[in-house]
């Protein structure tokens, strides 16, 4: 398995990096596809379901995914707006679900035909990091294997 780095940056930064075995283009198409992503970003371990993947990837557009877990009644929503995409180099996005909600920036850069993914989170607070980094150190792992698995049928 290939190792995902989770790594806390500063005060309020977290940092993860991998590395795939697929070009750029591949790569940066799977986080930017709506077919794509919603078939590897929810880790299966979690036990919830991705009910709806409405994804505007653009500058200015917006996002909205809405999971449903069975120990929860409602299902919980994730939304907010893409500041910056720039296809197979960067895609920057807020979580405006809450006011602890990060400003996510995925980097893509080629590696002699595999690329790298820098996933870079800054939280508008310590705690508000503090409190990310546990689902971020289980879950990004798990989908980024997830990922691997969907590259390996396209690459």
């Amino acid at each position: 398995m290939k190792p995902t780095s989770v790594e806390r940056k500063g005060d309020r930064e977290l940092v993860v990096t991998r590395t795939f075995d697929a070009p750029v283009p591949i790569v940066f198409e799977a986080w930017s596809t709506p077919d794509l992503f919603r078939q590897w970003w929810v880790p299966k371990s979690a036990g919830m379901t991705l009910v709806s993947c409405d994804m505007d990837i653009r500058t200015g557009g917006t996002y909205r995914l809405v999971f449903r877990h069975p120990a929860f009644d409602q299902p919980m929503a994730f939304f907010g707006t893409y500041k910056e995409v720039t296809a197979n180099t960067r895609i920057v996005w807020t979580n405006e679900e809450s006011e602890d909600g990060a400003v996510t920036t995925v980097t893509f850069e080629e590696r002699a035909g595999k690329t790298l993914v820098t996933l870079h989170e800054l939280y508008p607070t310590e705690a508000a990091r503090d409190d990310a980094i546990a689902g971020s150190a289980e879950g990004l792992p798990e989908q980024f294997a997830q990922l691997d698995e969907l590259l390996a049928g396209r690459a």
